[in-house]
């Protein structure tokens, strides 16, 4: 007989419930016909972030990626107008990219579609479990602090 592995099994529902989350998130934006991908909804919310608009090679950096895939990212924004690239005022040779008006009315449409996912995401909890659930994923996510591994 063999022992169970709970940390294995917690590994395995993470992933599952990651899996749920983007498929249920990708449906939700599906049904509001906005026609932009999971990653450029990340890097719509990531622009939006910025305080003023951030060149090519910044957004590579923050959204981790090559700076490929953020030109090929960009370029299909741009086509659909809800990014524009602009000369960096000190500097003609370097490109910035902005949000356009278009493009922060998606990033308003992305927010509802998100909210709304997450609102059935998190339907079968209860108000006090929500709560410990948000406690426990903000430690998850901010990690063991130094020294108590």
């Amino acid at each position: 007989m063999t022992t169970p592995d709970p940390d294995g099994l917690l590994a395995e529902q993470l992933l599952r419930l990651t899996r749920r989350v983007h498929r249920i998130q990708k449906r939700h934006l599906e049904q509001r016909d906005l026609g932009i991908t999971p990653a450029q909804s990340r890097l719509l919310r990531t622009l939006a972030h910025w305080g003023s608009p951030p060149r090519m090679a910044d957004l590579a950096e923050r959204l981790e990626v090559v700076p490929r895939a953020v030109t090929t990212l960009v370029d299909a924004l741009e086509a659909s107008g809800k990014v524009r690239r602009v000369p960096d005022p000190a500097n003609r040779r370097v490109i910035r990219i902005e949000l356009t008006d278009d493009g922060h009315g998606a990033l308003r449409e992305l927010r509802a579609a998100r909210r709304s996912a997450a609102e059935e995401i998190l339907a079968p909890l209860t108000g006090d479990q929500r709560a410990a659930l948000g406690g426990l994923l903000d430690t998850l996510i901010d990690g063991a602090p130094i020294g108590r591994c």
